[in-house]
């Protein structure tokens, strides 16, 4: 473990195996640092904040700070990071709030590039890239293996699927679906993220039936509950479509069509 003499440790934090804490970091009361962490320079960690094993945290970053919500009145909620993080140069995340379930939640592997902001209780999957600028408002939710374009703001309580794909520069007001790419000026889908499954080892009959999928949702004028009902029927050829059946369902501010 080494601490530098400049960073500022509160006595309660808890430190794993060969932490490394740069200089004039400042951690705050009821902050855990798990096994082979490293917080490089002038980081601020706060609250009651978890992170696990192996997450880098670059110079500049505020993880663990109270929320932006005017609703929030100094409430103990939490933070829980997982493992195997990188937050780049000025990054922020934000605890959760009672209005919630008092807690942000993020996995473990994501990226999350410089000045990316995770707002208050969010609930974030595993092996997500967020681009620089990304922005989350408060209550999103997202899967595993999602890529978020730099300067892509996400609207509060909108849900992003499993290996989807939103471009830079967008606005995202309604739920993606998972396998889905979306962007463009006006925020509209166009086809699935066939590359990114191929590169995570969908075989080509799957990325065809998912790709049949997207056809069924957007381009053959079915109603939810319709599309539904057809992706019902591939499901035993074509398991991974339970995510999108599973998504649909779930979806309380509709889908982007």
């Amino acid at each position: 473990m080494s601490v530098h003499p400049t960073a500022i440790v509160d006595p309660s934090v808890q430190l794993g195996k060969n932490v490394q804490i740069g200089p004039f970091c400042l951690i705050g009361a009821d902050v855990t640092l798990g096994d082979n962490c490293t917080v490089e320079s002038h980081v601020v960690i706060k609250g009651q904040t978890q992170l696990g094993q192996g997450n880098h945290i670059f110079q500049f970053c505020s993880i663990g700070e109270d929320c932006q919500d005017k609703k929030y009145a100094g409430e103990p909620t939490r933070l829980e990071i997982g493992d195997n993080n990188v937050f780049r140069e000025g990054c922020t995340v934000h605890r959760g709030t009672v209005q919630d379930q008092g807690i942000t939640q993020i996995g473990s592997d994501n990226l999350f590039m410089a000045d990316t902001h995770v707002a208050h209780d969010c609930v974030i999957g595993d092996h997500n890239i967020f681009a620089n600028n990304a922005t989350l408002a408060g209550h999103v939710h997202v899967g595993d293996w999602v890529i978020i374009g730099g300067m892509t703001g996400v609207h509060q309580f909108c849900h992003i699927g499993s290996h989807s794909f939103c471009a830079a520069g967008c606005l995202l007001v309604k739920d993606l679906p998972p396998f889905v790419m979306a962007g463009g000026a006006t925020m509209s889908t166009f086809g699935i993220n066939s590359e990114g499954l191929k590169r995570r080892g969908f075989s080509k009959q799957s990325i065809l039936q998912i790709r049949r999928a997207y056809k069924v949702i957007y381009r053959q004028g079915n109603t939810i509950e319709q599309a539904v009902e057809i992706l019902h029927s591939m499901l035993t050829e074509t398991p991974e479509i339970g995510l999108l059946v599973d998504f649909l369902n779930q979806s309380d501010r509709g889908i982007l069509r």
